[in-house]
C-alpha cells in the first residue's frame, strides 16, 4: 500500500473535497483523484462517496480512516524521533469535550503542557454535541455521560458521580431535603437538557422530575445560581469541586436515595496506534483530576 495514497485520503477527508484537499497538499485536484482512485483498487472498496462539490465517508471508508490515519501519524513520528532536537509529544492535537468540563478542567492543563511540548499544537472544541469523532478526525473525546459508541477506545480517567448541592445560605433558609419527596418543597436548579434527576435505590435506577425555577443550558449558569442561593441543583462531583473545598456549596445526602456512579471517560477511534501527544495529554489530564 502506497503511503503517499493514504495521506491523499486522510487529507480529501480533512479538506472535504478534493480541490482544497489538493491545495493543502501542494497538487492538483486531478492527482489527488488518481491516488484515491489507486487507493480504492488496491483494497478493493470504495472508500469515499464525490460530488462535484464535497465527499463523504462510505461505512468501509470510516472503517478505514482510524487504520489510515494511523499510518501516517506513525511515519511521522518515525521521522520525528530521529530527527534533530526532536524531543516531546508533536503535532496537532484535536480534543472534543462538554463546555463545562472543558473550561474547568481542560483549559487549564494546556499552557503548561504545551510549554512542556513546544511541537505540540492543539486545537479544543468545546460542545455539548455528540460528535463523531472518526469522521471528523479528533484524537479524543472527553465524555460524562453512559458510553454508546462500541467501535471506539474507552480509557477511565475519574470517578465523577452526580451529586445534589446548595449554598449554605440557601440551606439556612430552607433547610436540608432528608427524602426525595421533599424535593417538591425547594427550588430546585436544573440544565436545560436533563430535565429529570437521576437516583438510585434498592429497586433500581429512579427518574425524577423537578419542578425547576429555573433551568440553564451550561453548567456554570446552573452552578452561579444555586451559589447565590436560588435553589438544589444536581450537579456532579467535579463540577462543585472548587467550590465544595471553599465551602461555597455543600453536598446533600438523601437517606432513602443514592447517586448514581458516573466517571469521566477518554474516547479514542482506535488502539492500533496512540500518538505520543494523545498520551501526553490524557496523562496531564488524568493527574489534574486526581
Amino acid at each position: 500500500m502506497n503511503l503517499k495514497d493514504v495521506e491523499v485520503f486522510c487529507a480529501i477527508v480533512a479538506a472535504g473535497n478534493l480541490t482544497r484537499a489538493a491545495r493543502t497538499l501542494g497538487s492538483t485536484a486531478m492527482t489527488v483523484s488518481r491516488r484515491l482512485a489507486l487507493l480504492e483498487s488496491e483494497l478493493g472498496v470504495r472508500l469515499l462517496q464525490r460530488t462535484t462539490r464535497a465527499v463523504s465517508l462510505t461505512s468501509e471508508g470510516e472503517e478505514f480512516l482510524p487504520y489510515a490515519r494511523a499510518m501516517v501519524e506513525a511515519e511521522q513520528t518515525a521521522k520525528n524521533m530521529f530527527s534533530a532536537g526532536a524531543t516531546g509529544a508533536f503535532g496537532l492535537l484535536r480534543v472534543t469535550a462538554p463546555s463545562g468540563f472543558g473550561r474547568r478542567n481542560v483549559l487549564p492543563l494546556l499552557p503548561d503542557l504545551m510549554a512542556t511540548n513546544p511541537q505540540m499544537k492543539v486545537e479544543l472544541n468545546l460542545s455539548e454535541d455528540a460528535v463523531d469523532i472518526v469522521a471528523q478526525g479528533y484524537d479524543i473525546a472527553i465524555r460524562i455521560a453512559p458510553l454508546r459508541d462500541s467501535r471506539l477506545v474507552a480509557h477511565r480517567l475519574a470517578d465523577n458521580p452526580r451529586v445534589l448541592c446548595a449554598s449554605p445560605a440557601y440551606l439556612q433558609r430552607k433547610g436540608a431535603p432528608k427524602l426525595l419527596a421533599d424535593l417538591k418543597n425547594h427550588a430546585c436548579l436544573r440544565l436545560s437538557a436533563l430535565p429529570w434527576w437521576l437516583f438510585e435505590n434498592q429497586g433500581g435506577a429512579i427518574s425524577y422530575t423537578p419542578d425547576a425555577r429555573f433551568s440553564c443550558s451550561s453548567v456554570e449558569g446552573v452552578r452561579e445560581m444555586c451559589m447565590a442561593g436560588a435553589g438544589i441543583a444536581q450537579l456532579t462531583a467535579l463540577d462543585i469541586r472548587q467550590e465544595a473545598a471553599r465551602g461555597e456549596l455543600v453536598p446533600l445526602m438523601l437517606e432513602d436515595m443514592a447517586m448514581p456512579a458516573l466517571a469521566v471517560w477518554a474516547l479514542l477511534p482506535t488502539r492500533r496506534y496512540t500518538p505520543r501527544r494523545v498520551t501526553a495529554f490524557l496523562a496531564a489530564l488524568r493527574h489534574s483530576l486526581g
